[in-house]
């Protein structure tokens, strides 16, 4: 029988986080400024108390820290390679997409930008920049709360593309239809217990399309 008081063995993760850190001489706090976290999460990281990193978390430590995700994750060398002998395994290549920060899947909310940070992408998704997914107006387009977004910047759409739109000083992400001649915008949400946004005449000089999505990044559900 195991002793309940005996600690859980630290995870590979954790332990080559906090010395990868400490190695490059870098505090919690600047580790959590380059991710857009707590101090206490990324303390819970090396603590290994969050069991399960998302992997764009790691992807984004492993390009802060100068290594391969897979030693992060303590992966050995030999298992890399041993994948890259399938024929149905296809190693990514992979680029980095400036991050801006959080967009509403719902009612819009602010989009700050945080040029500092980055999200590892596959090199064949051309995107300008990404935003993290938040609420469940479009959970019917497969974008959930949390999913990384990646935008094509560009100022037009066409009818029913998903669009990151501003609105005043405010973000959203919704599909877009505009009827050039009734003046009319239309921005649809996919969930249904989400109303459209319309907007005609002199309330389209307050909306702006900043820009097309053009993929997601989601975690296994």
């Amino acid at each position: 029988m195991s002793d309940k008081n005996t600690p859980s063995p630290i995870s590979p993760a954790a332990r080559n986080i906090r010395q990868l850190r400490t190695k490059m001489g870098l505090t919690l706090a600047d580790v959590a400024k380059y991710l857009g976290v707590q101090e206490a999460t990324v303390q819970r990281y090396e603590s290994g108390k969050i069991k399960h990193i998302k992997y764009d978390t790691i992807c984004r430590l492993a390009e802060l820290f100068g290594c391969d995700p897979a030693y992060i994750l303590g992966w050995e060398s030999e298992d890399v390679e041993l994948l890259r002998k399938f024929d149905n395994i296809f190693p990514i290549e992979t680029v980095r997409v400036p991050f801006l920060g959080e967009i509403a899947c719902g009612e819009p909310i602010y989009a700050a930008e945080e040029h500092e940070s980055f999200v590892l992408a596959g090199s064949d998704i051309n995107a300008d920049f990404c935003l993290r997914a938040h609420g469940d107006s479009m959970i019917n387009a497969r974008i959930f709360d949390g999913d990384i977004v990646f935008v094509r910047r560009q100022d037009m759409v066409d009818n029913g593309e998903i669009a990151v739109v501003i609105i005043g000083d405010e973000a959203t992400l919704k599909r877009v239809y505009y009827h050039r001649d009734k003046n009319l915008l239309i921005l649809r949400p996919e969930n249904p217990a989400y109303q459209d946004m319309i907007f005609t005449g002199g309330e389209l000089d307050t909306v702006k399309i900043l820009g097309r999505a053009i993929a997601f990044q989601s975690d296994v559900r």
